[in-house]
């Protein structure tokens, strides 16, 4: 039976990697890679010979009606993105949607996602929280701003490097400089480090010491 299976792949440890995410992608008739030469270092490691093809936010608008004839033909596809979960501010909402909509199968399997162990780090509240993942580039972000300083539950952010200084001053700027905040950037790679305390000591701290590497910042809620 076809089925579309979502696979995490690691954010950087490769022991991260499950022997399930292994076994799936050897089965698979096709593996569907966010850039193909990225995940290829990946198959390599692991001696994964499944034939790859490009599926990236570019042209999934254009795959997704080949892709859902493939599966109602009885191929069965994995989905995986350069690191971390698919969907999860990376390519495949689209495709799992056209999937629920055809009632094909999909299958996602556990595995490695940035903002878990950056919200469990940060040692701030994570009973309630929400995911915003990236911010708006220009439009639509003041007001973003301005709906997030009324927030009281965590919130958590994914933030390029080099736009992190400006982030956390506008943390500054529209919740205060006192906020709560936590910065952990390279995840479970050598280098990996969390910088928790206000907005305002986290943005001195970045300021002296520019950022490298992926980051995830988790802010207090408003109290």
């Amino acid at each position: 039976m076809s089925k579309l299976y979502i696979v995490p792949t690691p954010i950087g440890n490769l022991d991260d990697m499950t022997f399930r995410a292994i076994q799936v992608l050897k089965e698979a008739d096709l593996i569907l890679a966010e850039d193909t030469r990225t995940s290829g270092k990946l198959l390599k490691h692991f001696e994964i010979s499944t034939h790859m093809h490009s599926h990236h936010m570019h042209n999934e608008h254009k795959t997704v009606e080949n892709l859902i004839k493939r599966l109602q033909a009885g191929e069965t596809i994995a989905l995986i993105s350069d690191a971390g979960t698919p969907a999860i501010s990376d390519p495949g909402f689209l495709l799992t949607r056209a999937c629920v909509e055809n009632n094909i199968e999909v299958d996602c399997l556990p595995g490695a996602t940035a903002f878990v162990p950056a919200l469990v780090n940060s040692g701030l509240p994570n009973d309630r929280f929400i995911f915003e993942g990236f911010l708006p580039e220009k439009k639509g972000r003041q007001t973003r701003f301005l709906q997030l300083a009324e927030e009281t539950r965590t919130m958590i952010f994914y933030v390029s490097p080099h736009k992190l200084v400006k982030t956390l001053a506008e943390f500054i700027q529209y919740f205060g400089a006192e906020r709560p905040v936590s910065v952990s950037r390279e995840l479970s790679k050598l280098h990996e480090e969390t910088i928790r305390g206000t907005a305002e000591d986290v943005l001195k701290h970045f300021e002296v010491k520019p950022p490298k590497g992926e980051i995830v910042v988790v802010v207090g809620g408003k109290k």
